[in-house]
């Protein structure tokens, strides 16, 4: 592997690692605030890119996309929340986990109603069309490098919401314990919304920031799903930190086994064994990772000790 190569694959690891960010804090906030397995986060991932490709395709204006993409998100947050979350709190994980499955197929049967079976296609806007010479001469796409960019700025604007502002000490005290604070007079149940609508809106939008690269199309939320659980597995339940460090840690894994672990075998295998084989490790690396860390620390990196 060349420098340039390796650079380059750091650069895409950093860029998955974000969107994986952006995906598993909502979902870590809930989990920890709320104790709610929500499988159908992965369907508000799908509603933001939807929103942003319908609305950038109306207006011609990316900007609307992303304002559309986590309004859109929040509101189905917030209203699936009101309807349907809110009568799952006292139950046990498996109707949780029954229910948001139900969500799922709602939400993918909805959407299939509302804009077909057919991918739709998010343009990238022209100002962060082609390429940026980095240092070293490494040409890197612009549009991948603001997504880091935007993703690092919303880390931090989370850091500060939690550990800055009022909202963000109801947090964290509902996460320690929701019966005191409500005792104490603050309004659970719209705590309860507004961090759920939050939770909505970045997975909204990280799906409208990942639409100008794949396609977006019904289903689209699921295979997220599943690596953001495994991000909040590594960080620790509700820990932003442990999402952040989770994330970066999954996605420069993802990225850079998928082409170290090819090279490797093409020492003692022909090229085409070697691609299969090294190909299938390296999709079992993430997954190696989170039982190692479990094994370490059952809670995650950065989870609280029980």
């Amino acid at each position: 592997m060349t420098l340039i190569l390796f650079i380059e694959q750091v650069l895409n690891g950093l860029q998955f690692g974000i969107m994986l960010f952006l995906m598993a804090a909502g979902l870590t906030l809930v989990f920890g605030v709320m104790g709610l397995i929500n499988l159908a986060h992965g369907s508000l991932y799908m509603v933001g890119a939807f929103a942003a490709a319908a609305v950038a395709g109306w207006t011609g204006s990316f900007v609307l996309g992303l304002a559309a993409a986590l309004a859109a998100a929040a509101a189905a947050g917030a209203l699936v929340e009101l309807l349907v979350i809110r009568r799952l709190y006292d139950r046990d994980h498996l109707d949780q986990v029954l229910a948001t499955f139900a969500l799922i197929l709602i939400f993918s049967e909805g959407t299939r109603y509302l804009f077909g079976s057919f991918p739709l296609y998010l343009d990238i806007p022209d100002a962060l069309t082609g390429p940026v010479t980095l240092p070293g001469g490494i040409q890197y796409p612009a549009y991948r490098l603001a997504i880091i960019a935007i993703g690092l700025t919303i880390a931090a604007g989370l850091f500060w919401l939690i550990s800055r502002t009022r909202l963000g000490i109801r947090i964290r005290a509902g996460e320690a314990d929701r019966e005191m604070i409500a005792a104490l007079g603050v309004d659970i149940s719209k705590l309860y919304t507004i961090v759920f609508a939050l939770g909505a809106a970045l997975a909204g939008l990280a799906g409208a920031l990942v639409g100008a690269i794949q396609a977006v199309q019904v289903g689209m939320g699921e295979p997220v799903l599943i690596l953001a659980f495994v991000v909040i597995v590594i960080g620790g339940i509700g820990s932003i930190k442990g999402a952040l460090i989770g994330s970066l840690l999954v996605g420069l894994t993802e990225t850079l086994g998928s082409i170290a672990m090819p090279a490797l075998f093409r020492l003692f295998m022909d090229n085409s064994a070697a691609q299969a084989t090294g190909s299938a490790i390296a999709s079992m690396l993430i997954y190696v990772l989170m039982a190692l860390v479990l094994v370490w620390r059952p809670q995650g990196l950065f989870g609280a000790r029980v």
